[in-house]
This record gives C-alpha cells, structure tokens and sequence, in this order.
C-alpha cells in the first residue's frame, strides 16, 4: 500500500465527443479515484475528435478507453467503467 501513497496516479481518459458512454465514464472515473486515491491522481481527458492524433500513441482500439499512465506498468480498461470492482482491479487500486 505504500507504493500507492507516494505515487500521483495519471490517468489518461480517450473519448469521442460527448457521448452518453464518455460522460458515464468520466463520472465513474473521478468518483472512484475520490473514494479510493483522494488528492493523489490526475485526470487528462483526451477528445479525438479534437485531437485524433493521439489515439496512436497509446493505441487506442475503442472510446472510451482508460488508460493508467503511472504507476507503471500501463494498464487499460475499456467501456463506461460502471463496474467498480473491474475498474479498481484493473486499475490495480484493490489486488484480486
């Protein structure tokens, strides 16, 4: 646990406009990184289109797609992110 008290998480949100999934998904995001990393993360919200470039350097398949940036390694989720136990899993915020 310590490793995650000394670490500002970021975290890289890839959406396509404002979709109903894209404002779900940044909803569920910020409400579980309050619960569970208050005041030790960054939320970066990336439009593609707005910035359709940037879907390449993280290779981004589908929208929207979460992608944690640090702590390393990189892990990504995708979809709405409305199950909370798959995101914090994946996310590695709780161990299996």
């Amino acid at each position: 646990m310590t490793e995650q008290q000394d670490t500002t998480w970021e975290l890289r949100l890839y959406i396509a406009g404002k979709t109903a999934k894209s404002v779900t998904a940044l909803q569920n995001l910020k409400k579980y990184c309050e619960e569970h990393l208050k005041g030790q993360y960054q939320i970066e919200v990336i439009d593609l289109l707005v910035n359709p470039q940037l879907a390449e350097g993280d290779q981004i398949l589908a929208i929207p797609t979460l992608v944690r940036k640090v702590p390393e390694p990189i892990r990504k989720i995708i979809g709405d992110l409305s199950n909370e136990e798959k995101v914090l899993v994946g996310l590695n915020i709780r161990p299996l």
